[in-house]
């Protein structure tokens, strides 16, 4: 493993007096950033999403507004180059969010003795509840799980995280259970589990992470004054930023010329036809690939459902799409590994096609 990826502990003798100024500033930093986020943004436009109950709607391939119109009889290029451009504006303040609080964390978590525990399980309990509140989509999450990753947390925190930021928010799953009967999003929460406290520990069982090093961020010098202590946490921070940024950025606009291609290639008539294993498996590969925003998948799923969608292929939909997509894996690709990578994007894919195959069997 890189040397880049942070240790579980930082050496603290004799530096307690100095880091906790740091980590106040570093405190502070987080908190206003995420502040202003949740309350002028994410949550007023989840929370108008739940009150428009069953009238919820989406007008865009994979996003709920539209910038520029696309029409099927454009050129595939155009399509994609407008759906791209959609996607960019619908998710310009969310990932702006994610750009700069993912490097928050780092710089904060940085300074804390541990970030990890010896129990994979209480690791990826921890993730969990640090993605729940985060109320970022699979897409905004990325650099955010860049950002925990880099500070120390370990692979399980970092992809429970992930999987509960867009999945387990509170809104989202009041989205959910308002608008599907129970079995379904009874089934929607087993599948997430099954990944955060079942997959994440199995998967990060593989990762050598105890033996890698790296230096915290923050200048551990003893005896600062909130000066000098300003003036390293915010040095930290700029640095953060650059190591979150320059993977992230780029990863992101491939992203989302992948998705707009792929989601203006598949028909979406196509899952209207009959229920059968191969539209379950090819619908499953694609709703874990999409790189949608926050609570699109409960929203897809319920307009799919209403206009009578076989029942299997919405609960595929609604256990793949949304909680992974392309941009997550490319980032934890780059980040922890690509074998964790693809190993997400298959569990995903696996969960989704189970939860179709439940739903034939029993509906």
């Amino acid at each position: 493993m890189s040397a880049s990826v942070a240790a579980a502990s930082i050496p603290m003798t004799g530096v307690r007096s100095g880091l906790w100024r740091n980590r106040l500033i570093a405190l502070a930093l987080l908190a206003t950033i995420g502040s202003i986020f949740w309350i002028d943004s994410r949550y007023p436009s989840l929370l108008k999403k739940y009150r428009a109950g069953t009238k919820v709607q989406a007008s865009g391939a994979i996003t709920f507004d539209m910038l520029y119109p696309v029409d099927a009889s454009m050129p595939l290029q155009q399509r994609v180059w407008r759906t791209s451009i959609n996607w960019l504006n619908a998710n310009r303040i969310g990932m702006t969010f994610a750009f700069f609080f993912g490097p928050a964390a780092l710089a904060f978590l940085a300074t804390l003795p541990r970030r990890r525990s010896k129990s994979k399980s209480l690791n990826a309990l921890i993730g969990m509840l640090t993605g729940m509140p985060l109320g970022v989509c699979a897409n905004c999450v990325a650099p955010i799980g860049r950002g925990l990753y880099k500070s120390g947390m370990s692979t399980e925190s970092v992809l429970a995280a992930m999987f509960s930021s867009p999945a387990l928010n509170v809104v989202v799953l009041a989205m959910t259970f308002a608008l599907f009967p129970l079995q379904l999003a009874l089934l929607k929460l087993a599948t997430v589990l099954v990944l955060i406290f079942g997959f994440a520990p199995m998967i990060a069982a593989g990762q050598n992470e105890d033996a890698a090093e790296v230096e915290c961020p923050i200048d551990l010098t003893t005896g600062m004054t909130w000066g000098q202590a300003l003036r390293n946490t915010l040095l930290a921070y700029a640095k953060s930023f650059w190591e979150v940024f320059r993977v992230g950025f780029p990863l992101m606009l491939l992203a989302v010329v992948l998705g707009a291609l792929v989601i203006e290639l598949v028909p979406v008539e196509a899952i209207n036809a009959p229920v059968s294993l191969v539209g379950i498996l090819l619908l499953a590969i694609v709703g874990a690939f999409l790189p949608v925003p926050m609570a699109f998948d409960v929203v897809i799923a319920y307009i799919a459902m209403t206009h009578g969608v076989p029942l299997p292929y919405v609960a595929v939909i609604l256990c793949t799409l949304g909680i992974y997509s392309v941009y997550s894996a490319t980032v934890v690709g780059k980040t922890i590994s690509w074998r964790v990578a693809g190993a997400a994007f298959g569990a995903v894919a696996a969960l989704g096609m189970i939860a179709g195959l439940a739903t034939r069997m029993f509906s």
